[in-house]
């Protein structure tokens, strides 16, 4: 399944490089055809054993299977990327101040705050523009 959804991957990033729409309908039907593929060999090797990971093996196979609309999105509508890295690297600051000693905020408006600053950094961030410069400009 990791080597369908990154070929499928590829084929999405090449199809962005050249500026086109969408997949061809033929490496479309190839993902398709190698991504049941995966669940097919994924269900005949763990239908046998009756083990804790086979059982979690059926349930991820189960869920690929309802849920295939969704996971193959990015190469159907090419203005979805791949992963979600970017919504969680917007987060992750937030649990690791959480997790550090001291970290808890303990207080509501030393919460906001936090999330302002957060939110005013990571919108500079996207929008290419150097952090400092901006704190310093804002701040004189």
């Amino acid at each position: 399944m990791a080597t369908t959804l990154l070929e499928a991957h590829h084929a999405a990033s090449a199809a962005r490089d050249h500026g086109t729409e969408a997949l061809e309908e033929a490496t479309l039907q190839r993902i398709r055809h190698h991504y049941l593929g995966a669940l097919a060999k994924g269900d005949a090797e763990n239908q046998d054993a009756n083990t804790t990971l086979t059982h979690k093996a059926r349930t991820l196979i189960n869920r690929f299977q309802r849920f295939e609309d969704m996971i193959l999105r990015f190469a159907t509508d090419l203005s979805v990327p791949f992963t979600n890295n970017e919504a969680q690297r917007a987060r992750r600051p937030v649990k690791v101040q959480q997790r550090t000693p001291g970290g808890a905020w303990r207080t509501l408006q030393g919460l906001t705050d936090f999330a302002i600053v957060h939110s005013y950094l990571d919108t500079t961030k996207k929008w290419g523009t150097d952090k400092l410069k901006v704190t310093v400009d804002d701040s004189t």
